[in-house]
């Protein structure tokens, strides 16, 4: 049984075809002594099953199996012509892999000693095996970081592409026994897959499927068995309740992450920011007030990890959070301080982020309060022109029509009313195919 798109599809492999077909006017059974996986995919492939269902059945991505027919990859390791035999049930000896193992029951009485001593060899060569090679995880780790790495830079439609792949590598290897360690690995790296996903989706807006995948995060987060990881997780799922939902619940997420840290880092430090912010925009004043000084706090601990890549709370990020919970706390000279230091900031950073845009929107909602109202549509307007096209994502238009939402509707003219209009068609044409 295999899935597709989530749904289990039953696949069928008739162990005849190995037998009795043909591919390209020559037995089949030819390409299987040569181990020509090459010609046993596309002979698969011409019998209706798909490259997702041969890659399930064998342990390999869609992709990697359609790179293997278009003969763009070759299989040699023996494991892994193992895992085609048996998933695609190819009698073992035809492609000279040995006669299919069978494990060893005592028959006697007098053989209960040495048939116990063959099953417990059994079971320790299972529990030592792997289906994942020591270099290929390393691989699935290293284009991991890559993602992380690029994710700030890079619009949330090409991210959910291009991790799409790694996902389902994760997912085919995990489905199968590892090791307690190497499933461990696998499970850190799903998580951090599963996190930018939802971080994506959440810059799409799309808070119901971003939700999913936040909880997927934390399922791997815990599997991992890495304290850090948990923190990570829950902690950037705090954001998607303060955009899309009740900002009464990024505080509570943001407190479960503190419970979770025994020592101060950068992801304590975002935590409390995360909730400073929440608390002023739900009218705990007080309370948000003494959030920031321990967000502060916890950030002079841990000290500053200023690179950039996802996941990291370097100065900058810690004044975007602390300017809006000054912003909602209606301290607007503090508000407006600490946005200039962060955009400061933001400007002699190398990668682009939507964040710089999120802090003119705080702005812009700072002077229409003051009604300013001229001022604030033409600062929010600014704030997404400068993003480019991909990038002007429902995070950012939804946080700028709050802006109009603000002001009066006999009075939304002039400048108003054109960022109302320009906000249209950015929406539509984000909605575009």
């Amino acid at each position: 049984m295999v899935t597709a798109g989530g749904v289990p599809v039953r696949v069928e492999i008739d162990p005849d075809w190995w037998v009795s077909g043909s591919w390209e006017g020559r037995p089949i059974r030819d390409f299987l002594e040569r181990r020509d996986v090459t010609a046993i995919f596309r002979f698969l492939h011409a019998r209706g099953v798909s490259y997702g269902a041969i890659g399930g059945l064998v342990g390999i991505s869609p992709n990697r199996a359609a790179e293997i027919a278009r003969n763009l990859r070759q299989v040699t390791a023996y494991e892994v012509l193992e895992r085609v035999a048996v998933g695609l049930r190819i009698p073992r000896a035809v492609m000279g892999l040995g006669h299919e193992p069978t494990p060893a029951v005592p028959a006697e009485p007098d053989a209960h000693a040495s048939g116990l001593a063959a099953l417990r060899a059994q079971l320790d060569e299972t529990l030592a095996s792997s289906t994942v090679t020591a270099n290929q995880l390393e691989m699935i780790e290293e284009a991991t970081h890559d993602h992380v790495r690029g994710y700030l830079s890079s619009p949330p439609l090409t991210v959910l592409r291009d991790i799409a792949a790694e996902c389902a590598e994760v997912l085919t290897l995990s489905r199968r026994r590892q090791p307690a360690a190497v499933q461990a690995r696998l499970s850190a790296a799903a998580a951090l897959l599963a996190a930018l996903s939802a971080d994506a989706l959440l810059r799409l807006g799309d808070a119901t499927h971003a939700r999913l995948w936040y909880r997927t995060a934390a399922v791997a987060s815990d599997d991992s068995g890495q304290p850090r990881l948990r923190v990570l997780v829950r902690t950037h799922a705090a954001m998607l309740p303060y955009y899309f939902g009740d900002p009464r619940q990024t505080v509570a997420l943001a407190e479960q992450a503190l419970a979770l840290s025994t020592t101060p880092c950068p992801l304590t430090a975002l935590a409390a920011a995360a909730r400073a912010r929440a608390l002023a925009r739900i009218g705990a004043t007080e309370q948000a007030k003494t959030a920031m000084v321990q967000a502060r706090h916890l950030f002079d601990q841990a000290g500053e990890t200023d690179t950039h890549a996802a996941f990291e709370f370097p100065a900058r990020r810690l004044l975007f959070y602390l300017s809006g919970t000054a912003a909602w706390a209606g301290d607007l000279p503090a508000a407006y301080r600490l946005q200039d230091e962060a955009l400061t900031l933001y400007r002699a950073s190398p990668v682009p982020a939507i964040d710089p845009a999120l802090i003119q929107m705080d702005r812009s909602m700072c002077l229409a309060r003051e009604h300013r109202t001229g001022e604030a549509a033409a600062v929010a307007r600014e704030a997404v022109a400068c993003l480019p096209e991909p990038q002007r994502t429902e995070i950012v238009l939804s946080r700028a029509r709050d802006v109009v939402a603000v002001v009066p509707a006999d009075q939304r003219q002039g400048s108003v009313a054109e960022l109302d209009d320009y906000l249209r068609e950015c929406g539509r044409r984000a909605a575009l195919p």
